[in-house]
């Protein structure tokens, strides 16, 4: 049987992502499922809810919408300016995201719990990118530090 290794801690700053969710308008979850019991839908649901325009990316043909909102089946294929890209891949598929991103003109590139890549993150960061890794948008949002937008109707 193999080790189970333990992701890399990835400590970031409470006001630097305080600062990308409050600056951030559009998502692009890469990887975004229409099964409602998967992470990623549930993560959609509560980021869409709280006010963020998100754009499921899911290269699924057969797949045209996620509770109503349009599904791209690429980055590549977003009609719109994107301030961050979510990623629900596996962490092996981190920097080819991270070159879509880059391409794309993303201001953000956050890594989901267990996905990260340090070579993905110096590739985005030296383009000019933020970088968030092995986290949850929708965790951090209910931290003390960040007031989530509750006047938000649901």
């Amino acid at each position: 049987m193999a080790d189970v290794v333990d992701p890399p801690v990835y400590d970031y700053d409470p006001t630097y992502l305080a600062d990308i969710l409050k600056s951030t308008k559009t998502i692009a979850m890469v990887g975004a499922s229409a099964d409602k019991t998967k992470f990623s839908y549930g993560v959609l649901r509560v980021l869409h809810e709280t006010g963020y325009d998100m754009i499921p990316v899911n290269p699924n043909p057969k797949l045209g919408e996620i509770r109503g909102i349009k599904v791209f089946h690429s980055l590549e294929e977003i009609d719109r300016p994107v301030d961050m890209v979510e990623v629900f891949r596996p962490k092996e598929e981190f920097y080819a995201i991270a070159e879509k991103a880059i391409a794309i003109g993303a201001k953000v590139l956050w890594g989901q719990i267990g996905v990260y890549d340090d070579k993905a993150a110096a590739l985005a960061e030296a383009a000019g990118l933020q970088v968030v890794m092995n986290r949850c948008p929708k965790i951090e949002l209910f931290r003390p530090f960040w007031k989530p937008r509750l006047d938000l109707k649901i």
